[in-house]
Protein backbone atom coordinates (compact mmCIF):
# COMPACT_ATOMS: atom_id res chain seq x y z
CA UNK A 1 0.00 0.00 0.00
CA UNK A 2 1.75 3.00 -1.08
CA UNK A 3 1.70 6.09 1.77
CA UNK A 4 -0.42 8.58 0.33
CA UNK A 5 -3.40 5.73 0.86
CA UNK A 6 -2.32 4.20 4.25
CA UNK A 7 -2.49 8.43 5.54
CA UNK A 8 -5.65 8.43 3.46
CA UNK A 9 -6.68 5.04 5.76
CA UNK A 10 -5.91 6.09 8.73
CA UNK A 11 -7.53 9.63 8.36
CA UNK A 12 -10.71 7.81 7.64
CA UNK A 13 -10.32 5.56 10.51
CA UNK A 14 -9.73 8.53 12.93
CA UNK A 15 -12.33 10.42 11.41
CA UNK A 16 -14.96 7.62 12.27
CA UNK A 17 -13.39 7.42 15.69
CA UNK A 18 -13.88 11.42 16.38
CA UNK A 19 -17.57 10.61 15.03
CA UNK A 20 -17.94 7.93 17.38
CA UNK A 21 -17.06 10.21 20.06
CA UNK A 22 -19.06 12.68 19.02
CA UNK A 23 -22.29 10.79 19.29
CA UNK A 24 -21.44 9.94 22.49
CA UNK A 25 -21.26 12.72 23.72
CA UNK A 26 -24.26 13.53 22.63
CA UNK A 27 -26.34 10.51 23.97
CA UNK A 28 -24.69 11.25 26.85
CA UNK A 29 -25.55 14.84 26.72
CA UNK A 30 -22.18 15.90 28.09
CA UNK A 31 -21.18 19.06 26.41
CA UNK A 32 -17.40 18.60 25.22
CA UNK A 33 -15.90 21.25 23.44
CA UNK A 34 -14.71 20.27 20.10
CA UNK A 35 -17.28 17.17 20.23
CA UNK A 36 -19.78 19.47 20.58
CA UNK A 37 -19.70 22.23 17.97
CA UNK A 38 -22.25 24.12 19.77
CA UNK A 39 -21.22 23.18 23.36
CA UNK A 40 -22.35 26.50 25.08
CA UNK A 41 -25.67 27.14 22.81
CA UNK A 42 -28.54 25.80 25.14
CA UNK A 43 -30.04 22.60 23.76
CA UNK A 44 -32.46 20.10 23.84
CA UNK A 45 -32.12 16.36 24.96
CA UNK A 46 -34.15 15.30 22.08
CA UNK A 47 -32.23 17.65 19.55
CA UNK A 48 -28.32 15.72 21.02
CA UNK A 49 -29.65 12.66 20.34
CA UNK A 50 -30.30 13.01 16.96
CA UNK A 51 -27.29 14.66 16.44
CA UNK A 52 -25.59 11.51 18.33
CA UNK A 53 -27.36 9.09 15.62
CA UNK A 54 -26.32 11.08 12.51
CA UNK A 55 -22.90 11.58 14.19
CA UNK A 56 -23.28 7.47 14.29
CA UNK A 57 -24.13 7.16 11.03
CA UNK A 58 -20.62 9.55 9.81
CA UNK A 59 -18.45 6.91 12.07
CA UNK A 60 -20.14 3.86 10.49
CA UNK A 61 -19.56 5.44 6.83
CA UNK A 62 -15.86 6.16 7.42
CA UNK A 63 -15.25 3.25 9.15
CA UNK A 64 -16.11 1.49 6.31
CA UNK A 65 -14.80 3.74 3.58
CA UNK A 66 -11.34 3.17 5.75
CA UNK A 67 -11.53 -0.75 5.13
CA UNK A 68 -10.22 -0.10 1.67
CA UNK A 69 -10.29 3.68 0.60
CA UNK A 70 -9.77 2.41 -3.23
CA UNK A 71 -12.22 -0.54 -3.41
CA UNK A 72 -14.70 2.19 -1.82
CA UNK A 73 -13.80 4.83 -3.19
CA UNK A 74 -17.72 5.86 -3.73
CA UNK A 75 -18.24 5.84 -0.90
CA UNK A 76 -15.44 8.16 -0.23
CA UNK A 77 -16.66 10.63 -2.93
CA UNK A 78 -19.64 10.75 -1.22
CA UNK A 79 -18.32 11.38 2.35
CA UNK A 80 -16.39 14.07 1.00
CA UNK A 81 -19.54 15.86 -0.71
CA UNK A 82 -21.16 15.23 2.59
CA UNK A 83 -18.45 17.01 3.97
CA UNK A 84 -18.83 19.82 1.93
CA UNK A 85 -22.33 20.12 2.67
CA UNK A 86 -21.31 20.23 6.72
CA UNK A 87 -18.85 22.81 6.37
CA UNK A 88 -21.06 25.23 4.42
CA UNK A 89 -24.09 24.50 6.87
CA UNK A 90 -22.08 25.52 9.80
CA UNK A 91 -21.25 28.18 7.98
CA UNK A 92 -24.19 29.45 7.34
CA UNK A 93 -25.19 28.88 11.02
CA UNK A 94 -21.95 31.00 12.39
CA UNK A 95 -22.94 33.65 9.98
CA UNK A 96 -26.85 33.21 10.39
CA UNK A 97 -27.43 32.68 14.29
CA UNK A 98 -27.45 36.04 16.89
CA UNK A 99 -25.48 33.59 19.55
CA UNK A 100 -25.63 36.86 21.78
CA UNK A 101 -29.88 36.34 22.26
CA UNK A 102 -29.21 32.82 23.67
CA UNK A 103 -26.38 33.76 25.86
CA UNK A 104 -24.77 36.96 26.57
CA UNK A 105 -21.09 35.23 27.05
CA UNK A 106 -21.24 32.97 23.66
CA UNK A 107 -18.50 33.87 21.52
CA UNK A 108 -18.98 32.85 18.26
CA UNK A 109 -14.76 32.67 16.84
CA UNK A 110 -15.23 29.16 18.56
CA UNK A 111 -17.79 28.13 16.21
CA UNK A 112 -15.46 28.84 13.57
CA UNK A 113 -12.34 27.72 14.94
CA UNK A 114 -14.28 24.44 15.42
CA UNK A 115 -16.14 24.86 11.55
CA UNK A 116 -12.11 25.84 10.33
CA UNK A 117 -10.89 22.37 11.87
CA UNK A 118 -13.52 20.18 9.95
CA UNK A 119 -13.10 22.10 7.23
CA UNK A 120 -8.93 21.53 7.17
CA UNK A 121 -9.74 17.81 8.14
CA UNK A 122 -12.37 17.81 5.13
CA UNK A 123 -9.48 19.24 2.73
CA UNK A 124 -6.94 16.90 4.32
CA UNK A 125 -9.47 13.75 2.88
CA UNK A 126 -9.85 15.78 -0.20
CA UNK A 127 -5.70 16.01 -0.90
CA UNK A 128 -5.04 12.33 0.13
CA UNK A 129 -7.80 11.23 -1.76
CA UNK A 130 -6.99 12.61 -5.23
CA UNK A 131 -3.48 11.95 -4.66
CA UNK A 132 -3.73 8.16 -3.79
CA UNK A 133 -5.65 7.54 -6.82
CA UNK A 134 -2.94 9.05 -9.02
CA UNK A 135 -0.87 5.99 -7.96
Amino acid sequence: MNRDLRILKLSLLAGSLYFLAVSAVHMLGVKVALLFVYFNVPSNPYQDRIISFLAFGWAVFLFTASTDPRKQSALVRAILVAGAGAVAGLSVINFATDFHALGAAIDARIFWMETAGLFAYWLWLVVFYFRSARQ
